[in-house]
């Protein structure tokens, strides 16, 4: 019996998320349970969701690709594209600024747009990682240990501006050339695009906590009632995200350690990270350590690498697959992840040469 063309498409495009249900199923089992969410668990969620709506409505407003259209006059657009990134995700997290700069690259009228996404990706994360609220894992490391502010940015600095550094000066040799083609109709539905903007600001103010995430619901009420187009979100990633925490969670009871020295706590979530991303791997830790330094080095260093490493990477992998409408994303996968790698590596040298100096 054939397998149905529509079924064989869902399981190619989707075996992130079945990989994670299968696992999430098979750590249910011993624990005899269903697994379990709280309400921290389930509120990124909603809130990623919301945020997606957002910019999906900003994005059919047309304004994406007017935006991309000025940026692409003048040169070092990869440049640019890097420090706008870096900024966005100080400021507003890394799923903000993936969330809005992704739709803005491949909007872009250029052949080079695989490129670019990886270097916006990997760009997030170094930006992010500076802050304590640039990352969920920092907001949790940074709030469970009571961090001073300035104590938590010179310990994970030297590792944000090296790793910006190094983005910047391979962006300066990305050269970028423009796609000939008719030009893309640029008009943009100004109304659209100012409602779903402030719809989007609502949200970013939730994600900061400075508005309850309840006011979240507007930015999904308003596309329910009169903007249905904007709801057309990637719903499997945000079901891959709910697995994946799951996971973490019934690994947590499945498994207990005692770590003290930094190094291994510092190994251990890296590596930990790249199976069950860094945000639960942070959860599943900050319990049996004290060394928070080593554990923010590690879930930030093991946020790069593979598609699972952090949800960030997963939204960067979802965005482009659904740019590609279906289309074979294996040479950008392959490209992005190795790219991570090599990122990664690279905060790796840069913890132990620190740390066997200090």
């Amino acid at each position: 019996m054939k397998t149905p063309p529509h079924l064989l498409d869902f399981l190619i495009q989707e075996w992130l998320l079945i990989t994670a249900a299968i696992g999430l199923v098979i750590t249910s089992l011993p624990l005899g349970r269903a697994p379990v969410y709280t309400t921290n668990e389930i509120t990124p969620i909603f809130l990623l969701a919301a945020l997606f709506i957002a910019v999906k409505g900003i994005e059919n407003s047309g304004f994406l690709v007017r935006l991309g259209l000025r940026l692409e006059r003048g040169r070092l657009l990869p440049v640019k594209l890097v420090i706008i990134t870096f900024v966005l995700s100080m400021v507003m997290t890394i799923d903000v600024s993936l969330v809005t700069m992704i739709p803005l690259v491949l909007s872009l009228n250029i052949r080079q747009r695989d490129r670019l996404v990886i270097l916006v990706a990997l760009t997030a994360h170094v930006g992010a990682a500076l802050l304590p609220f640039g990352t969920p894992q920092n907001l949790f490391i940074f709030s469970f240990y009571r961090i001073e502010p300035l104590r938590f940015i010179r310990e994970i600095a030297p590792l944000s501006f090296s790793l910006l550094l190094a983005i910047l000066l391979v962006a300066l040799f990305t050269a970028t050339t423009r796609i000939t083609k008719i030009a893309m109709n640029t008009s943009v539905d100004i109304r659209r695009a100012s409602v779903h903007g402030l719809l989007l600001l609502l949200v970013v103010l939730c994600v900061l906590r400075m508005l309850h995430p309840a006011f979240a619901l507007l930015a999904v009420v308003y596309p329910l009632l009169f903007d249905r187009d904007s709801l057309h979100i990637d719903y499997a990633l945000l079901a891959t995200f709910l697995c994946f925490i799951g996971l973490a969670g019934n690994i947590g009871e499945l498994i207990s350690a005692d770590l003290q020295h930094p190094h291994h706590v510092f190994l251990l979530s890296a590596l930990f990270s790249q199976f069950i991303s860094n945000v639960p791997t942070t959860l599943l830790l900050t319990p049996f350590t004290e060394e928070w330094e080593a554990l923010l080095w590690g879930t930030n260093v093991g946020g790069f690498g593979s598609l699972v490493a952090a949800m960030a990477n997963l939204i960067t992998y979802k965005l482009y697959a659904a740019h590609r409408n279906g289309g074979n994303t294996a040479a950008f996968t392959v490209k992005f992840v190795l790219a991570g790698y090599v990122t990664g590596f690279i905060g790796l040298g840069l913890y132990f040469s620190m740390k066997s100096i200090a």
